[in-house]
């Protein structure tokens, strides 16, 4: 039976081998691979900023400033007088607005309006960056056939990425919420997570032709590659948790470490009815299940790094090098944050961190799946 394909496993390789003659594998990759890898680091660059500003957009609490989704006249901003008391109007009918902001004025709401508006027209650049990039490779001859599919892929994933950001802006205008709901805050990033990852995967495989890429497949360290596959796995929940911490200013509470209000375990952790609402409303328990996640994730890659370092390839040993390095980072960053009681300056410093680290660990997997041969005199 076939093995179950992951998500980042051989983007877009699914096309059949029909013949075996020589330069069938350069064939194969035939385009303008530099330019596609210009385009794909402009969309990583782009989605790093994305995830950013939509963590300060959080932050300053500016989610819900904008009331209505519309991806195409959503574009234009109050232009008047009128359109601006008609947007103010209907931020006014939230719970976030009555408990919260009651003595808000018209020039404090404009501050969380044109946080949101640029979160969203960040998103419409995003996607007017990949429709375009791939337009004109496609119709230039620039996109290698074998990989196009792939490619057009990411386009769908932009659009439903933006669709859950709706759909999590909608969670906190019922009239009862005073913020969007935490798990849909955590759809939202792990979207954006995942839909990073697979750029930044596509990326990688563009890094090298074709011929190459079937040569390393020869030399894969099997391995290596099964742990850093659950290593990349154990990050991911890491951030969807983080996300869940974030949803509920969970960082804000229990600002003592490794204790928490002096205890190991948080009081009243299940005071919630039902009891799955703890999980994603509490906040003692959040925080705890994210610090204990975290304790875990770093004695895994201790071990994944161990494992690492006997690799034969020295950039691969590198690769994995920066995994700990950014991981170590993360974990000082994370306790020095909750310390603190989560200022934005530190909450969004954390969040980044988390960027990088996500990419290091793909790097790394894709290394260890694709590894760069060097000489026996180089591997010391």
């Amino acid at each position: 039976m076939a093995s179950k394909r992951n998500i980042f496993e051989e983007v877009g390789s699914d096309t059949k081998i029909t013949s075996a003659s020589a330069g069938a594998i350069a064939r194969a990759g035939s385009g303008d691979r530099h330019s596609v890898r210009l385009w794909l680091w402009s969309l990583v660059g782009l989605i790093i900023v994305m995830i950013t500003v939509g963590g300060l957009t959080r932050l300053t609490d500016s989610g819900l400033s904008i009331t209505e989704w519309d991806p195409v006249m959503g574009a234009i901003p109050p232009l008047s007088a009128a359109a601006w008391q008609a947007a103010f109007a209907a931020y006014q009918t939230t719970a976030e607005f009555a408990v919260q902001n009651a003595a808000m004025s018209l020039a404090e709401f404009k501050v969380i309006f044109w946080w949101e508006w640029g979160h969203r027209q960040l998103g419409r650049f995003i996607g007017l960056t990949w429709a375009l990039g791939f337009a004109l490779l496609f119709f230039t001859g620039k996109l290698p056939k074998a990989r196009r599919l792939s490619l057009f892929a990411i386009g769908p994933f932009i659009g439903l990425q933006g669709f859950i950001g709706w759909l999590m802006v909608h969670s906190g205008l019922d009239g009862v919420r005073l913020d969007v709901a935490s798990y849909w805050l955590m759809a939202h990033l792990g979207a954006a997570f995942a839909l990073l990852g697979y750029i930044y995967w596509s990326l990688q495989i563009f890094s090298r032709s074709e011929a190459e890429l079937l040569q390393a497949r020869r030399a894969r360290e099997r391995k290596l590659f099964g742990m850093s596959t659950g290593l990349m796995h154990f990050v991911a929940l890491q951030v969807l948790l983080g996300a869940l911490v974030a949803g509920i200013d969970a960082g804000r509470n229990y600002t003592d470490w490794p204790l928490m209000a002096g205890g190991f375990l948080p009081p009243d952790m299940f005071s919630l009815s039902p009891w799955w609402r703890n999980f994603f409303e509490d906040d003692g328990l959040v925080q705890f299940i994210h610090r204990m996640s975290a304790y875990l994730l770093f004695a895994f890659a201790i071990v994944v790094a161990l494992r690492a370092k006997a690799s034969a390839h020295k950039v691969t040993r590198a690769a994995f090098g920066t995994v700990g390095l950014v991981l170590t980072v993360q974990m000082i960053l994370g306790v020095v944050t909750v310390m603190h009681s989560s200022p934005w300056n530190l909450a969004i410093l954390h969040q980044f961190t988390a960027v990088l680290l996500w990419l290091a660990v793909l790097r790394g997997r894709f290394l260890a799946g694709y590894p760069i041969a060097t000489s026996v005199r180089g591997t010391s």
